[in-house]
């Protein structure tokens, strides 16, 4: 086996951005509703950086990338509002949630353009999107800013505690859920993503 070194100061942020999206990989994807500051607008965006936190208390976390230093509407919004949705990836709505990645100004919805269904949520204000099967009520733990410059941060990592869980119950097998069932989507680089494949076991060692 042959190693490529690889400075990442010595490379552009594309350059190093390819590198990242290609080795870490499958990424689960969090598919984030959040509900603008006067109440009006749900927007809907996808993450794949996005991963769990601890189970003590169940917090997850997304990371928002900035465009230019300037936060995303999921950012703004979840930081306004203190709360947000995750609803993960799978295959029966992957063509919509492909959708709402468009670029789409404050004012407008991308579930509705979508044609996706929101639902109230039992615990925050936010509303969740119905086609998922599972959804997670979340209230914003913490953000922080990181990256680019003290002025204008490369990303915003969403820091999420989870206050409700929404499953469908055929997922549920004894309190777990069955990955098959389930479904789920993970992102690759460029425009591939992955369903879940072969799966397999291996005993940790005692």
């Amino acid at each position: 086996m042959t190693m490529l070194g690889i400075d990442p100061s010595a490379q552009s942020e594309r350059e190093n951005y390819k590198l990242l999206i290609g080795s870490i990989i499958p990424r689960p994807i969090a598919f984030v509703s959040t509900l603008s500051t006067d109440g009006g607008v749900l927007n809907a965006a996808p993450f794949s950086y996005f991963t769990i936190v601890t189970a003590d208390p169940p917090m997850v976390a997304v990371s928002v990338q900035r465009k230019q230093g300037v936060q995303k509407d999921t950012s703004r919004n979840a930081v306004d509002s203190g709360a947000f949705v995750v609803h993960i990836a799978d295959e029966s709505y992957i063509d919509q949630i492909n959708q709402s990645a468009a670029a789409l100004p404050p004012e407008e919805s991308e579930v509705t353009l979508t044609g996706l269904t929101p639902v109230a949520s039992s615990h925050i204000g936010v509303p969740g999107i119905a086609e998922a099967s599972i959804r997670m009520e979340c209230v914003l733990e913490q953000v922080i800013p990181l990256g680019g410059t003290p002025d204008a941060p490369a990303a915003d990592l969403l820091i999420g505690r989870v206050v409700f869980f929404h499953i469908d119950e055929s997922l549920v097998d004894n309190g777990r859920i069955d990955p098959m069932k389930l479904k789920p989507v993970s992102r690759l680089a460029g425009n591939s993503y992955a369903k879940l494949g072969e799966l397999f076991e291996i005993d940790r060692p005692v």
